[in-house]
């Protein structure tokens, strides 16, 4: 089950010939983000789970923290042309309040890339788009500062969502020593096991340019 990073099957997007581009997004995205978030947070409210039934901890908290994103360059949008399909932020730097020891168990020393706001449009869904987002953050982050691993936080009670990781070669490292903080189930993958598509769905784009084709 990929319920925010690669939705259900059933899209009526049909695969394009021309790849969708990655960009690294701006300041001038967050309503584009806070949409996608929005959009989310209402599918995920029709299936059964309290994943983002409210902001965290509030709305303008979490809007401050996709605008931090935004400004200090770690978001990413993927277009098809003018329209946001997806969106992840990637931070090479771990949150000491969520990935600390001896709560979390992998080893914090190595270099890893971290996921946060991995989300997909619901008209993007059951293409898989979240998990090539996946697989392009890990890499990315290989081939910018040597990431061993490709980390992320994901919400305690989704218990569907843990599944998922555990069968496409994540494993469980552990939790967040906060219980109050709501994503508090951590998991990694070794950046080594991923494999790149044989077609990507988007390519990267170095410019702060939409993926107008």
């Amino acid at each position: 089950m990929e319920p925010i990073n690669s939705p259900a099957a059933g899209s009526a997007v049909a695969q394009r010939a021309i790849p969708m581009r990655i960009v690294r997004a701006t300041a001038e995205d967050l309503e584009a983000v806070v949409r996608l978030a929005d959009e989310a947070s209402a599918w995920l409210r029709s299936k059964g789970t309290d994943q983002w039934q409210r902001a965290w901890p509030d709305e303008t908290g979490r809007n401050d923290r996709v605008l931090s994103g935004l400004r200090n360059g770690e978001t990413w949008i993927v277009w098809d042309a003018d329209i946001p399909a997806a969106t992840v932020t990637i931070t090479t730097e771990h949150d000491p309040g969520v990935w600390s020891e001896p709560a979390c168990t992998c080893d914090l020393g190595e270099p890893a890339t971290y996921v946060h706001r991995l989300i997909t449009a619901r008209n993007y869904s059951g293409r898989g788009l979240g998990a090539e987002m996946i697989g392009w953050a890990g890499l990315h982050g290989r081939r910018d500062y040597g990431a061993q691993w490709i980390r992320i936080d994901v919400w305690t009670t989704n218990k569907a969502l843990h599944d998922y990781y555990l069968k496409t070669g994540f494993e469980s490292c552990g939790f967040c020593p906060d219980p109050g903080y709501p994503s508090g189930a951590l998991f990694q993958k070794p950046v080594a096991a991923i494999v790149k598509p044989s077609i990507p769905q988007f390519t990267e784009s170095a410019g702060p340019e939409r993926g107008d084709v």
